[in-house]
């Protein structure tokens, strides 16, 4: 059958009448999770893509679909085969771009994929970028003794047989940077976590303390937060990655908080402040999802450097584990990913219990 590729419509509603396209566009970017993963565990819901759709001050957000073609042009999302979703900043970062390619299993090898990133290129080429990133997953990391892919940076490695890593390649995609996928077993021995943040906070002495919030950050600590938030776009190891430092402020705080409740988030949020100074100086969350009560991702975990040294990160990753399993009982699997250079946050996540679960590969291209 043939197909057509067609921009992704933002509609009002989920049960707008152009709304088929995004179902279809979930419908297809969840049979590839499932095809890469053998879980659905990484599935996004139509509540989630639309919520991000809406959200565009600091990103636009430019999908391109393959729907097969079909006299009368049925509302059918069965029919979206394919799409590639382009993320590029509009305040920082401009010379740049994030893309995620998609086709349906049963679709591959018909020449989508090759349609969706050439014109994925040409979009990101029009806005003025210079580079783009993308991804590949997959659901096992090669061993050091078996074949595989290195990144410039010489640390973790992808499966040289999987089709998304033949397709950059063959496209003239740098692999730069490996990040471990890692999964954490709920519940936890509560005695257990409770030791962990015990002997952090021993660590830490009096002189930090846990402060905890849920979906909104209170206004007395929003510009500090807004400070972590930012220097976490540059803290954590990068590879060979072209990207600077994001500037945040508050606006930008709530406006990733309202995308989260348009997305049906919750995000849970545990920082460490500095008693003395006042500021916050550390910072972890975990993210939850209405689709499912068994996933929980954890989302980004920042000491800032000054700050190191006291085991502030287990502090508040313990923390707000103990908070997640009060609040949010179903849980079952806290899923996150670290750049496998990254060995001191590693070492956090295997200490609590995090095992290997998978790897993506982070790729860039010169445009």
């Amino acid at each position: 059958m043939s197909w057509t590729l067609r921009e992704l419509p933002v509609p009002a509603t989920l049960d707008d009448e152009d709304a088929w396209l995004l179902h279809g566009y979930v419908r297809a970017a969840n049979a590839a999770a499932l095809d890469t993963w053998g879980t659905h565990d990484y599935d996004v819901s139509p509540a989630e893509v639309l919520g991000s759709l809406r959200e565009q001050t600091y990103e636009r957000k430019a999908v391109v679909l393959a729907v097969e073609d079909e006299d009368g042009d049925r509302p059918d999302p069965a029919r979206v085969v394919g799409s590639a979703w382009l993320d590029l900043p509009l305040q920082d970062n401009t010379h740049t771009g994030y893309v995620e390619l998609v086709v349906v299993p049963d679709r591959r090898g018909r020449g989508i994929g090759s349609a969706l990133h050439e014109r994925a290129l040409h979009v990101a080429r029009s806005a003025g970028r210079s580079k783009l990133t993308s991804s590949t997953d997959h659901r096992v990391e090669p061993g050091p003794d078996e074949p595989s892919v290195a990144p410039t940076t010489g640390t973790g490695r992808v499966p040289p047989d999987a089709p998304g890593v033949g397709f950059a390649q063959h496209r003239g995609w740098a692999l730069e940077q490996v990040e471990r996928c890692s999964q954490l077993q709920l519940p936890l021995d509560a005695a257990e976590l409770a030791a962990h943040r015990k002997d952090a906070q021993g660590a830490a002495g009096d002189a930090y303390r846990v402060v905890l919030w849920r979906e909104r950050c209170p206004d007395e600590w929003a510009p500090a937060y807004a400070v972590l938030n930012q220097r976490m776009s540059s803290a954590v190891p990068l590879g060979g990655l072209d990207f600077q430092e994001y500037r945040w402020d508050v606006a930008r705080v709530r406006a990733m908080e309202q995308r989260f409740l348009d997305q049906r988030r919750t995000i849970l949020v545990a920082c460490a402040q500095h008693v003395a100074s006042g500021e916050l100086v550390a910072k972890t969350e975990l993210v939850t999802v209405a689709h499912d009560d068994e996933i929980v991702y954890q989302w980004d975990t920042l000491v800032l450097d000054d700050h190191r040294g006291h085991r502030l990160g287990m502090l508040v990753k313990a923390a707000n584990l103990q908070r997640l399993q009060e609040e949010f009982p179903r849980a079952r699997r806290v899923a996150t990913w670290n750049a496998e250079e990254n060995a001191h946050m590693l070492a956090i996540n295997v200490a609590l219990g995090f095992r290997p679960a998978g790897c993506s590969g982070a790729w860039q291209i010169e445009l």
